[in-house]
């Protein structure tokens, strides 16, 4: 599959992938750092932030093509809350300094692959296969897989690396990993892009040393920590991979051939445990007040495994263990207990496996019996009814609820688009464009509310407006030059037709062309010195 190049992309720059892979020159001890903290590894870095971060960009802007790119907004705010948390508490402890915050994109990607598996790429990128947050059993788990990630881009790990090859030039590091990802489709040409990039050359020697692998899990327990989360999601993180190590892992585990688990990181981890004290509550910090439940997790990855396309095999299964639940329920404590916790997970997975598999009325029944479930918290409430509207809008009938939606008062990206998609069904475009141009001017790289805000102009008649808005999600996804051509087929439009847009929208539509087309002609510029480097 396509998707598995993208994480051979990241193990092609960064000889890793997964849990202990991989975001001017950071000053040995970060200021404000707290007492103690030792220097990272990743100072005396040569490669700018902004050159990595073009990098970065360019390697996106394909991954923003790849059909293999999940955009689902249910699963991106669950991870992006673990993210965010983490984020701000490698702020609080000086690890992630204000230019590389401000520089570099700090944007996760969810890949459709079954395979458990995370990796970084340059200029702050990060990827995330759908196969781990199905397979780690808690928020923190997959907390520990990200921290690690993300310490080893605070570290400049990335840039170190490719500073080994001084002598390659930025455009044939993206040269590199884009022929890893094209290999997915045709290996020849795949293959042909490398070699033809002499990137080849450079592999053996953008492999993450071992300090940099102990400093990334150092960094990255203190981190995930500092955000509130159990640190013994690390050791039992490590206890999968010993496990899938010992089974001879056939595929499943891409990072375990990456980075071998080695007894002396385990017993590293292990120590740390001890000398913390492992608790979360005494650490406190955002992740704590995130309402990452155990019982969201539990549903959040089922759906995972759902989205990651397991086929009619892989969803049948799902929901008779729905049904084997849904018969033998058992009485929901407080807190909910593991039972409960499966419960949930299996009936969410069942009535959203069943709606794949359009049938409709056992998603419904085990919808029904998932509700009681999920009443007592207002993060797990709020889940459950998403899932119910995706549930009709993939049965083609207009969602009941969309008869009391108040866009206005929607606060989650999830429930944001996923109610715009129900009130388009509704007929409710005028809803849809009010709420969706003021989500997209306070998140204006959201493509996929763009798209959606493209589709409410459209279906009001305001064409010149709807072309602005795929305009904007061409941009959002780094396509420039796509943009360019959108925007000006709203200009020929405005000329043909003066009446069809206002003086406001064909300002606004003026500016972004010229804005447009000085992004293009500054990638094209930065292409020439590159290649002359």
């Amino acid at each position: 599959m396509r998707c598995r190049n993208l994480a051979l992309a990241a193990l092609v720059l960064t000889g890793s992938t997964g849990f202990a892979p991989t975001r001017a020159q950071v000053p040995a001890l970060p200021t404000g750092a707290p007492a103690g903290t030792l220097p990272s590894l990743g100072d005396g870095t040569e490669l700018a932030t902004a050159a990595e971060r073009r990098i970065g960009d360019r390697i996106a802007a394909s991954i923003y093509r790849d059909p293999d790119l999940v955009d689902d907004p249910m699963l991106s705010d669950y991870i992006d809350g673990i993210w965010q948390s983490l984020r701000a508490a490698a702020r609080a402890r000086g690890e992630l300094n204000a230019e590389l915050d401000e520089r570099f994109a700090w944007e996760v990607f969810l890949i459709r692959d079954r395979s458990v598996n995370a990796f970084a790429l340059p200029g702050g990128y990060f990827g995330v296969h759908l196969g781990l947050i199905g397979t780690v059993s808690s928020a923190d788990e997959l907390a520990a897989v990200l921290a690690h990630e993300m310490s080893h881009v605070t570290q400049r790990h990335i840039s170190r690396l490719m500073t080994q090859q001084s002598r390659q030039a930025p455009w044939m590091i993206a040269a590199m990993i884009l022929g890893a990802i094209a290999a997915g489709k045709n290996a020849n040409v795949g293959n042909a892009a490398i070699v033809g990039g002499q990137a080849l050359a450079m592999q053996s020697q953008l492999n993450f040393s071992r300090d940099m692998e102990r400093e990334a899990d150092r960094v990255g327990y203190s981190v995930m920590q500092g955000a509130g989360y159990d640190s013994r999601g690390v050791a039992s993180m490590f206890e999968k991979l010993q496990q899938a190590s010992r089974l001879n892992d056939s595929g499943g585990f891409p990072y375990l051939r990456t980075h071998p688990l080695t007894t002396e990181r385990i017993a590293e981890a292990q120590s740390r445990m001890q000398l913390s004290g492992n608790d979360p509550a005494r650490v406190g910090g955002p992740g704590s007040a995130l309402a990452h439940s155990p019982m969201l997790h539990a549903m959040m990855s089922a759906r995972a495994r759902i989205l990651a396309a397991p086929g009619v095999d892989g969803l049948r299964p799902m929901v008779v263990e729905g049904e084997r639940r849904a018969a033998a329920l058992q009485p929901l404590a407080s807190p909910p207990d593991a039972g409960n916790l499966r419960d949930a997970g299996a009936l969410y997975g069942g009535a959203f496996a069943a709606a794949q598999l359009r049938d409709f009325a056992a998603a419904r029944k085990l919808l029904a019996q998932l509700k009681p479930l999920a009443a007592g918290n207002a993060h797990t409430a709020s889940v459950v009814n998403l899932l119910s509207i995706d549930i009709d809008l993939l049965a083609g009938v207009v969602p009941a609820s969309a008869a009391t939606f108040d866009m206005a008062s929607a606060r989650s990206r999830a429930e944001v688009l996923t109610e715009a998609r129900a009130l388009l069904a509704a007929r409710r475009a005028p809803e849809v464009s009010s709420r969706l141009q003021t989500w997209v001017a306070a998140h204006p790289k959201d493509a996929t509310a763009w798209q959606l805000l493209a589709v409410a102009w459209g279906n009001q008649g305001q064409s010149v407006r709807a072309i602005r808005a795929d305009a904007e999600s061409r941009a959002a996804q780094l396509d420039y030059g796509a943009a360019v051509d959108r925007l000006k087929a709203a200009q020929a439009m405005i000329r043909s037709n003066p009446a069809s847009a206002d003086y406001v929208e064909s300002s606004i539509i003026d500016t972004r062309t010229r804005q447009m087309e000085s992004l293009v002609k500054e990638q094209a510029l930065q292409d020439k010195i590159d290649r002359k480097l």
